[in-house]
């Protein structure tokens, strides 16, 4: 595997990062969290003014044919600003679909998710009943559920799509602790499913894509919360001094510094593994999630306690960082979840 970003790859990280840092900013967020979850205008202008959208996605539905290298690199500038973005959505729904889905089903949902004209969403279901092609049951938490115009649902063998206006879909919001993220209970009632053509590369590329578009954003997040503590470290002056350069501080940082590259080499290793179709794949997606969120939560926690008072305030945003890497923790399978699984590849029936 190359680790090594070519000249695209740079120009794409280098256009993604300048966007985010200049349409993403904190005023935005806390206005699209006091509204809806969403930043619409920045969701439309990155979908059609950035055209990056349709990263991963096949050129003849309107995606790039990109990889999830490529994917990797948007989702950690999208995660280093914690934009309030239905970027899961792409990862996974519509993989899934462009993976799975019929020609037909293609044809609808692709070109209307990479525009930015649909929002879609995804959740596995724990109990579900199914009769002549109807769903009943509830499905939570669902992430921007109350904004999505298409689930894709699915268990162990199974994959639907469900259209959010079909009759018998009724959808409660809630108020979450990650407002970036907004969730809610999707409940079906006797509802006209539509099944996925091949469930298992539905499932494979839904789990691939949401599982490195966490960690990426997890890595992102990361990143901007050790810059801006060390941009701190460096104004705050203390005993006539700036607080940085006091060993204890300066170890925390460096602590900091250490999980946040190997977070970066497991991203990209996953990424690197799902675009080159790896025998390592598999392995490399539960340990990026695993690591990579955990990562995030020690350094946003770090963030928050070397900004002293100032770090524990509404007006910083260190709390938004701190609640979207807690969220990112327990989303698509928490940490001994993946942790598990990474046992039993290496070491088999001794885990």
């Amino acid at each position: 595997m190359e680790f090594a970003f070519t000249d695209e790859q740079m120009m794409i990280a280098d256009t993604a990062f300048a966007f985010f840092r200049e349409n993403a900013t904190s005023d935005r967020t806390r206005k699209a969290m006091a509204a809806e979850g969403i930043d619409r205008e920045l969701w439309s202008a990155f979908c059609t003014e950035l055209g990056l959208s349709g990263v991963g996605l096949p050129e003849e539905h309107g995606g790039s044919g990109l990889g999830m290298v490529e994917f990797a690199i948007i989702a950690e500038a999208a995660g280093a600003r914690v934009a309030p973005l239905p970027m899961l959505g792409l990862a996974t729904a519509a993989r899934a679909i462009a993976a799975g889905g019929s020609e037909a089903q293609k044809a609808e949902w692709l070109p209307k998710l990479i525009s930015g004209e649909a929002i879609a969403s995804c959740e596995r279901v724990a109990q579900l009943a199914e009769q002549g092609g109807r769903l009943t049951g509830t499905i939570t938490p669902v992430p921007h559920g109350a904004l999505a115009d298409v689930f894709v649902f699915f268990s162990p063998g199974k994959a639907w799509l469900v259209r959010a206006d079909a009759p018998g879909v009724t959808v409660a919001a809630h108020v979450t602790m990650d407002q970036t993220r907004p969730f809610a209970t999707v409940t079906l009632e006797d509802v006209l499913a539509e099944p996925l053509a091949d469930p298992q590369a539905a499932i494979a590329a839904l789990h691939a894509g949401g599982w490195i578009c966490l960690a990426a954003e997890a890595l992102g997040g990361a990143q901007e919360a050790l810059d801006r503590t060390v941009a701190y470290a460096r104004e705050r002056v203390q005993f006539g001094r700036p607080i940085g350069s006091f060993q204890a501080y300066k170890h925390r940082l460096a602590d900091m510094l250490v999980e946040i590259e190997q977070a970066r080499s497991a991203v990209y290793w996953a990424a690197c593994a799902v675009d080159e179709q790896s025998d390592e794949a598999a392995l490399a997606l539960h340990a990026a999630k695993s690591f990579c969120a955990d990562t995030f939560f020690m350094v946003a926690g770090n963030m928050i306690q070397l900004h002293g008072g100032i770090g524990f305030t509404w007006e910083h945003d260190a709390h938004l960082f701190f609640k979207r890497a807690r969220s990112i923790q327990t989303m698509l399978g928490n940490g001994s979840f993946h942790r598990e699984q990474v046992a039993t590849m290496v070491l088999g029936e001794a885990a």
